[in-house]
């Protein structure tokens, strides 16, 4: 039951990391390099991460520099910035790709928040999702005679602490990414 109990809790902390990957990939009023991160190039017929192709470097608070190895990659990932929907236009110097990070508008403040908040619900659906995997599998376990009545009721109390645990996580989680958003 214990190791039911470690592989559940580590399946929740994958979890929790892909959350965090993807509330940095939501960008909020500042630059970074991972809101380039969903961003796929097209690269010699095959979809490339941006990440992949260049540098991407953060020389000013709300500037992007993407410093690609194959110049003549350039087009392309101005192309697919410009498909993107993080809404930035692309400069190209000829040797680097700037992009610089508009102000975020309280229009657009609102529809990341928006975004943010479907990412958290989608999460707690897969942590839900894994309660549910981890209770079947202790009443298989009760069926099949390896525990009893009694460690199957602790097992799913268990589950649902740990379940609490992690839900609560990704609320604290988004209050921290729509306050980063709304900031000024």
């Amino acid at each position: 039951m214990k190791e039911l109990e470690k592989k559940l809790q580590a399946q929740m902390d994958k979890t929790i990391e892909a959350l965090k990957y993807e509330f940095s990939t939501i960008r909020a009023g500042r630059a970074n390099a991972q809101m380039l991160d969903k961003i796929r190039v097209d690269y010699y017929g095959t979809p490339t991460p941006i990440n992949q192709i260049g540098s991407i470097s953060v020389p000013e608070p709300r500037t992007l520099v993407i410093n690609p190895w194959d110049k003549s990659a350039m087009k392309e990932i101005e192309k697919a910035i410009m498909n993107s929907d993080l809404g930035l236009n692309p400069t190209n110097d000829g040797d680097v790709i700037r992009l610089n990070v508009p102000a975020l508008t309280e229009e657009r403040r609102i529809e990341l928040t928006k975004k943010a908040k479907k990412a958290a619900e989608e999460f707690k659906v897969r942590i839900r999702n894994e309660r549910r995997d981890a209770n079947d599998k202790l009443k298989k376990m009760q069926k099949d005679g390896e525990i009893t009545e009694d460690e199957l009721k602790r097992g799913q109390e268990d589950v649902q602490k740990l379940t609490d645990k992690y839900i609560k996580e990704i609320d604290s989680l988004l209050a921290v990414k729509e306050k980063d958003i709304m900031a000024v």
